[in-house]
């Protein structure tokens, strides 16, 4: 009804009683209310203190009815707590009352309660602030005030989103009849989260090339968290040697707007390794970086190609726009091969559209490979989700197939009109039968991810690769389980990841836990057809995000190749990497079969020793485990130590007392060490203790969630005993978590190794033998060869 003026009441409803003039404010006011935010932009990582402001609308709150501050469940804003006004990310609401009108009664609300879930609300915005209202209601007008990071009692405020996003946004829904009923309050709250100052130059090329071919560089300026500076520009100073010799000097300037990247042609005229070293001379606060290229006239390929095929965009669950995240991918992180990727279920066909035509104009062969894809997002009881790649430049057969079948898992976006859920091409095999048609055309990839893949199901011709690696973990068991079963799929490894850094950008602190992964491509050609030919070949290596290097083959086989052979196998191998490579493994169908631990070919040191933990508590989305403990070393004493393979600042180890080393991070199936020297190792003892937590779901983070199945360990293991056996582990269960005491050498490890093995001419039980090889370094960067398939005679 519309508003009504005074003479308009009094001549309707003649002489009554209501409050003086809330008629009129009343109707003034929005129904649901309004929110207000203290800031509108915020640095990534930065502390701060973020005030919402709820007024509250003109339908009042019930008495016991709710509002929720709600934010995307990818976000790794630091988990809120209620307990401790003191401490941090501290989490506070209190009611203010808003002015009564004259005769009007004040609201008889007594109390707020406040709690944060992670999952209380539903995706994408299922991250939580909950306002319970207690013992009264709430009138039009008054205030609830949300107070994130409250440092009112002296705590240090709140840590910020790690990651950059053009218009992170808080979406607050208020139930107003307290029937349990949310309506989303107009006008979300958006903050633009930029990233910081220059901490770290990154650069991206190919790691191996011809002598003569085009090999070109990036370099860009990233802040203490991983993101790509900002209007930042610099001067940086590019210095080459090759085979130890100077080879070139150059200063390139970084872009004063826009992302802080510069690209370079490299010198590529002679055979060699070429080492790279960037600086900024004009900020001391920046460390020089280190890259290397090896170019080798005996590679068969041009250069090697690096791809992430597994990409997503604000279209469903990814950060920023569709052109922000494909051209991250092209101009910032140098890739040369890029799958878009859209959750099915959520993509709108007119946001896939635009994606599929944009994707088009950004595809130059010999420059820059774009593929459409999507992700089938079945729950892992119907197979699992699958990527899958439009490997042949034509229309997608998507969100319906050329005979308007849908194509889709099901359909579940906020642009429904409806609220049911009605089951597309589910299960597994009704995708298959969308796609069997042109299995040439397309890759589809089992994946580990949220609903991981179940290897119940398997099909040869569609199925080509299968995802190792992401964002969401390092899952050597899946790479496993593909062989014993007989499988042949070729090893990738991709993103996956939520927060607009694809090729290796690295993860933030929750949800996704490692570098998004990057697949080695080798190909003769740059295009979609070559590339297309290559990736179902087989002919890839996956890589936790590095720009490291991989390859095995078998005389004139490749990685990824099947083929017959008569006697025994030889598999020579070559691994390229940057900071020393520590072991190098062979696995069959039966698990590993050979194995070179590089520390121990190079020396053992009597000083220096190495304390690895990782793995993750289970194989499905909150898998990762949170480690926290302490090493104590008796009757040795520490000389120094430092920290390896940690994702960011939040992970870290320090020293509690003089022989205590302290350490926390979380793992998600990779692995974090710790480097120490120390004196007296013979007379040592090694005392490791600690406890593993878990996803705390709904709750107080600050409770912890004890693992199970290990919610403790205590290891004690001789320095007698190390120097016996040069290594030592002990597995506490869960999916391949570990604790293992190392020595090291004191010698550089090499950053090139090349060699070869004898497979014994023996099948497995599906009639071939499946070879493939990992190799790690010392910060847990990892390359895996895609399987070279032999049938013995």
């Amino acid at each position: 009804m519309k508003k009504m003026s005074p003479a308009e009441l009094k001549k309707k409803l003649g002489d009554y009683t209501a409050p003086k003039g809330l008629y009129a404010k009343t109707k003034d006011m929005t129904f649901l209310g309004s929110i207000a935010c203290n800031v509108d932009r915020l640095v990534a990582g930065e502390w701060s203190e973020i005030i919402l402001d709820y007024t509250v609308g003109s339908s009042g709150i019930a008495d016991g009815a709710w509002l929720k501050a709600t934010f995307k469940f990818y976000s790794d804003w630091a988990l809120f707590q209620t307990t401790d006004p003191t401490g941090a990310n501290y989490v506070s609401a209190e009611y203010q009352a808003g002015a009564c009108a004259p005769g009007q009664s004040p609201a008889t609300v007594q109390a707020l309660k406040v709690r944060f879930d992670q999952k209380g609300h539903e995706r994408p915005f299922q991250k939580a602030v909950i306002v319970d209202t207690v013992d009264g209601y709430v009138k039009p007008g008054d205030h609830i005030i949300i107070r994130l990071g409250d440092r009112r009692s002296g705590g240090p405020g709140t840590r910020v989103q790690t990651f950059v996003e053009e218009g992170f946004r808080f979406r607050c829904y208020v139930d107003p009849l307290g029937t349990s009923r949310f309506c989303d309050i107009p006008g979300d709250v958006v903050i633009d989260i930029v990233p910081g100052k220059p901490a770290q130059l990154i650069m991206a090329g190919s790691r191996i090339a011809q002598p003569g071919v085009r090999t070109p560089l990036r370099v860009r300026a990233e802040d203490e968290w991983g993101n790509t500076c900002w209007d930042e520009g610099g001067q940086v100073r590019l210095t080459g040697k090759l085979n130890g010799k100077r080879a070139f000097s150059k200063d390139v300037a970084l872009k004063d707007k826009g992302w802080a990247v510069a690209k370079i042609d490299l010198p590529t005229r002679n055979a060699g390794e070429l080492e790279i070293i960037a600086s900024m001379p004009d900020n001391a606060d920046v460390p020089d970086a280190k890259f290397y290229v090896t170019f080798d006239k005996l590679f068969n390929f041009p250069r090697n190609y690096y791809g992430d095929l597994h990409v997503h965009s604000d279209d469903t669950v990814g950060t920023n726009s569709t052109v922000y995240n494909l051209s991250y991918g092209r101009d910032i992180a140098g890739l040369d091969v890029l799958g878009y990727t859209a959750n099915d279920f959520q993509i709108t066909k007119k946001r896939w559209d635009e994606a599929v035509k944009l994707i088009h104009s950004l595809n130059k062969d010999g420059e820059f490979v774009c593929y459409p894809g999507t992700e089938w997002c079945g729950n892992s009881c119907a197979g699992g989700d699958h990527n899958v790649v439009f490997l042949h430049g034509k229309k997608p057969e998507f969100p319906f197939d050329k005979k308007g079948n849908v194509a889709r898992s099901f359909e579940w976006n906020e642009d429904m009109e409806g609220d049911t859920i009605m089951p597309g091409a589910w299960p597994l095999e009704e995708l298959w039968a969308t796609y069997a048609h042109d299995p040439e055309g397309h890759l589809l990839m089992p994946h580990v991810g949220g609903r991981r893949c179940i290897m119940d199901w398997h099909h040869p011709e569609l199925e080509r690769l299968v995802e190792i690696e992401s964002a969401w973990g390092h899952f050597p068991w899946l790479y496993e389980d593909v062989m014993s079963r007989g499988y042949k799929l070729g090893a990738a490894a991709n993103g996956d990841e939520h927060r607009g850094r694809c090729g290796g950008g690295v993860p933030g602190t929750a949800v996704f836990g490692t570098k998004g992964g990057v697949t080695g491509i080798l190909s003769p050609k740059l295009g979609r057809a070559a590339i297309g030919k290559a990736v179902r070949a087989r002919h890839t290596f996956a890589t936790t995000g590095e720009r490291v290097f991989g390859m095995t083959t078998s005389g004139k086989h490749l990685m990824g190749d099947a083929f017959k052979q008569k006697g025994a196998a030889k598999i020579d191998y070559r691994f390229l990497g940057y900071d020393g490579w520590d072991e190098i493994c062979a696995y069959d169908h039966t698990g590993m079969i050979w194995r070179r631990n590089l520390n121990q070919e190079k020396g053992f040191s009597e000083r220096k020793v190495r304390f690895r933990w990782g793995g993750a508590r289970i194989k499905d989305r909150y898998r990762w485990a949170n480690w926290n403990g302490t090493i104590t070393v008796i009757n040795g004493v520490i000389h120094n130590f430092s920290g390896k393979g940690f994702e960011h600042k939040e992970e870290s180890c320090w020293q509690v007392k003089g022989n205590v080393i302290g350490f926390h991070s979380d793992t998600y199936g990779d692995s974090d060490a710790i480097d120490i020297d120390l004196s007296n190792l013979g007379d040592c003892t090694f005392i490791i203790e600690g406890t593993i937590d878990g996803y705390v779901k709904v709750g107080n983070p600050l409770d912890g969630n004890p693992f199970v199945h290990c919610p403790d360990f205590s290891w004690e293991i001789s320095g007698v005993e190390l120097l016996e056996e040069g290594e030592v582990r002990v597995e506490l269960g869960g999916t391949e978590l570990f604790l293992a005491l190392e020595q090291l050498t004191d010698k550089p490890l090499p950053r090139d190794v090349q060699g070869s093995l004898e497979v014994d001419p023996v099948n497995g039980p599906h009639g071939h033998r499946p070879v493939y090889m990992l190799a790690r370094q010392a910060d847990d960067a990892k390359v895996w060869t895609s399987s070279l398939f032999i049938e013995f005679d």
